[in-house]
């Protein structure tokens, strides 16, 4: 079997399926190469994922123009309409964010893996011009005019463009021959969802606590929360180690929280997911385009991981759609075209997440006292506060709100 699209994606996740679902509706032809556990739609499920996103505008605007997002479950998504970000120690700084002041109607919105995967799955069964394969890729070849994906059962796509949307440990960057950076945080980020004695009034709320690590609440529909700890190695053994009960009593006693006790909402077991920091050497190479966590990996501190990979998917469409006319998908202006757009916000991204890692994980008293002088400051300069704001809802808002209209 041989096929011949324009584009080839590897990846069967959310942004390997929008990249597809959103590079088909522009009128290319599209094959999507994905495992086969990754292509069954999800079924309901009463219980709330533990894997949540932080979806931030440029994520919104793509979804919706897409229909994506009107075909999730309403009543499971959250919108973010305050964030509360607290200090450590006696000295503890706090910062405040809010929908009114930024001049939105969200911060973000919170929505489960499976309910986005889930209207995804169905969006992708009616996009014209897109064919899912299931298989797994063995050998990718390319040269100055095409590229050529081999699969494990010896058929081959012939294409223009391979897009690696496989992940952290992406197949396509180690074939294409891009070098990673990488660091270890050592660190895993414990997630769980908890109902609250208390309503959540949309705010998600932030602990920088130092030694024991940073926590998130994050606000889910009624009185619920999900929970994401970015916890020292050792300090998260012990949580899952522990009864629920116990999760919940360290929760309940966070400084300043206002959710009163918490209840472990099933599945009982919390997740922990490695934490680390990879850094792809380049964007593209020869026919080859990355995105989503193939291209990078940040600290979950900000929520920006996954808003990342869809302004890399709001990138390339732009790239694409603004190649000249006798240029196919992947030619190499159309190629610098994208990673020149995208450099500048991935890399502030990475600076920001890590050096705010690096930075409260300290416990030397000196900078424990300027860090949070620094937060409580901040929180009184209303400029800088707007672009904090400004770049948390996406610099793409204006060509994704575009195509949604």
């Amino acid at each position: 079997m041989f096929k011949q699209p324009d584009i080839c994606i590897i990846g069967g996740g959310a942004i390997g399926k929008t990249a597809a679902l959103a590079l088909a509706r522009a009128g290319l032809q599209v094959s999507l190469v994905t495992p086969a556990q990754l292509v069954q739609n999800q079924a309901s499920t009463d219980q709330w994922d533990q894997r949540v996103f932080a979806l931030n505008h440029v994520a919104h605007g793509l979804l919706s123009s897409l229909r994506v997002w009107e075909a999730m479950d309403a009543t499971r998504i959250a919108p973010v309409d305050a964030m509360a970000v607290h200090g450590d120690g006696a000295s503890a700084g706090h910062i405040g964010f809010d929908a009114y002041a930024a001049r939105t109607d969200a911060l973000a919105w919170i929505v489960e893996d499976h309910n986005l995967n889930r209207a995804l799955d169905s969006a992708l069964k009616f996009a014209n011009g897109l064919h899912i394969t299931v298989g797994t890729a063995a050998q990718l070849h390319t040269d100055d005019h095409h590229a050529v994906v081999t699969l494990d059962d010896g058929s081959r796509i012939s294409t223009s463009l391979v897009i690696g949307a496989d992940g952290a440990h992406s197949w396509v960057r180690s074939q294409a021959d891009i070098g990673i950076d990488y660091r270890a945080y050592n660190q895993r980020a414990i997630v769980a969802n908890f109902s609250c004695e208390k309503p959540n009034h949309g705010v998600a709320s932030q602990w920088f606590l130092g030694e024991p690590g940073i926590v998130a609440l994050l606000p889910l529909p009624g009185s619920r929360v999900s929970l994401v700890w970015s916890a020292p190695d050792k300090l998260a053994e012990t949580i899952l180690q522990e009864p629920p009960e116990q999760l919940s009593q360290r929760l309940a006693q966070l400084p300043g929280q206002t959710l009163g006790a918490f209840t472990m909402l099933p599945p009982t077991t919390p997740q922990a997911i490695p934490l680390r920091l990879i850094r792809a050497g380049a964007m593209v190479a020869n026919r080859v385009a990355l995105v989503g966590d193939a291209a990078h990996v940040v600290h979950p501190l900000a929520g920006q991981g996954m808003n990342l990979g869809f302004g890399d998917i709001d990138a390339l469409l732009d790239a694409v759609a603004k190649r000249d006319q006798a240029s196919d998908c992947g030619d190499a202006r159309t190629l610098a075209r994208y990673a020149r757009h995208r450099k500048e916000e991935v890399l502030l991204m990475q600076l920001t997440t890590d050096g705010l890692q690096r930075l409260f994980d300290t416990e030397l008293a000196p900078l424990k006292v300027l860090r949070n002088l620094g937060m409580s400051a901040l929180g009184k300069l209303p400029f800088l506060k707007r672009q904090l704001i400004t770049h948390a809802l996406g610099r793409s808002v204006k060509r994704s709100t575009e195509r949604a209209t």
